[in-house]
């Protein structure tokens, strides 16, 4: 379940209160649907908190499991919702993130350690501490609206999923798509869940007119790696079905086998291409996995908790593809990384996509059908008439 905090002008810093209750007061152990380990003290703060084990709790002794956390939901008031970005190594300038932390818990996520700008963890609080813009689509008709706006592709899900679990509720993405929709606005949207396939309504008609293509995230098709690796997210053959739906529907779909992860899910990576392109995928990509700033240790924490005879060589075989480090952010080799290992699993996907038959150009769509709504043209006829000398 989820609680909603009221809305307010500015996410809440964990130092705006102490915090004696909730992940913060329990040790570091594995909780039911949840992704990390630990509850990390994110880089700004300048005390850090560790949490123990006194031995008089009693919802968690004698071996029994540790209790549920919920997942708070507080609306975030933002002024703004356009990214802007000009990173070489991305193919859009522009996106959109409706939501800051993610409910699917993957515990390889590289948006967690942006958390740590809120004052809070990447770690639990990344997956049960969300913030929501409700008032995203009102903001995006506002810029989109404003003279000399050049449309391009906006990117949808590039830090966090658009379809969590919340969203179900709060149709804060649908709100988004709708503006776009009205605004004949390319979009891109890359996600795990099937929640998508909801509104296709919007989605198969924008992309008939060019403008709207998906991303599906597919990370493994061994569902208990999956129910380890991704707790809330939807499991490897729903998101097949996925595919499926949306190739359906007349969508371009990419296949996004990412993150790739030497020694756990790498050997996977044909299988992936195979059996999404049989689901109706276009195109298909891969990124080697990231590990910015926290989340080495969240990803090492998760490694030895469940995968403990497995973690030095996949962190060893990580390190020869990011040149020594566990993770390297220079532009051109973030995504695929370098070496022979990393060059071996590029050739590896290549082959693998053109065996398949995944077309190896980008899906284009189309900014040149942008137009105002009908009541923006006729407000902006009017702003023309009145700036006019008498």
């Amino acid at each position: 379940m989820d609680k909603m905090i009221e809305p307010q002008t500015r996410p809440a810093r964990a130092t705006d209160a102490v915090h004696d209750v909730g992940p913060d007061a329990l040790p570091d152990r594995t909780r039911p649907g949840r992704g990390a380990i630990s509850n990390r003290t994110g880089r700004f703060e300048r005390l850090r908190k560790n949490a123990t084990d006194d031995g008089w709790r009693q919802d968690h002794a004698d071996g029994d499991p540790a209790p549920r956390l919920d997942t708070i939901v507080t609306f975030d008031r933002t002024r703004s919702i356009i990214a802007r970005n000009d990173s070489p190594d991305i193919p859009f300038d522009r996106s959109i993130n409706a939501y800051r932390g993610c409910e699917h818990g993957c515990v390889y996520c590289y948006a967690r350690p942006t958390h740590a700008w809120l004052g809070l963890s990447p770690g639990l609080d990344f997956e049960t501490r969300l913030f929501a813009k409700p008032n995203a689509a009102e903001l995006l008709a506002r810029e989109l609206a404003r003279p000399g706006y050049k449309p391009r592709t906006i990117a949808i899900g590039t830090n966090t999923d658009p379809y969590q679990p919340v969203e179900r509720r709060l149709k804060i993405t649908r709100a988004i798509l709708e503006v776009l929709a009205a605004h004949n606005h390319p979009v891109s949207i890359v996600t795990k869940s099937g929640l998508v396939a909801r509104d296709l309504d919007i989605l198969g008609p924008m992309a008939a007119r060019g403008l709207a293509a998906i991303g599906v995230s597919l990370t493994t098709l061994d569902a208990d790696l999956a129910a380890n690796m991704e707790p809330r997210a939807p499991r490897p053959e729903r998101r097949l079905e996925t595919i499926r739906m949306l190739a359906t529907a007349g969508l371009p779909v990419t296949v996004m086998a990412a993150p790739m992860i030497p020694a756990l899910t790498d050997h996977e990576l044909e299988a992936i291409l195979i059996r999404a392109r049989k689901a109706g995928a276009t195109h298909a990509g891969y990124i080697l996995l990231r590990l910015p700033l926290e989340l080495k240790e969240l990803f090492e924490e998760w490694l030895a908790t469940h995968y403990p005879d497995r973690k030095r060589r996949v962190l060893n075989r990580l390190r020869e593809m990011r040149g020594g480090a566990l993770y390297r952010s220079q532009f051109g080799e973030r995504m695929h990384g370098r070496g022979d290992l990393a060059k071996l699993l590029e050739e590896r996907f290549r082959i693998a996509a053109r065996q398949q038959g995944f077309r190896t150009e980008r899906t284009l769509l189309d900014p040149h059908r942008f137009r105002l709504t009908e009541t923006e043209a006729t407000a902006r006829q009017l702003d023309l008439f009145d700036a006019a000398p008498a």
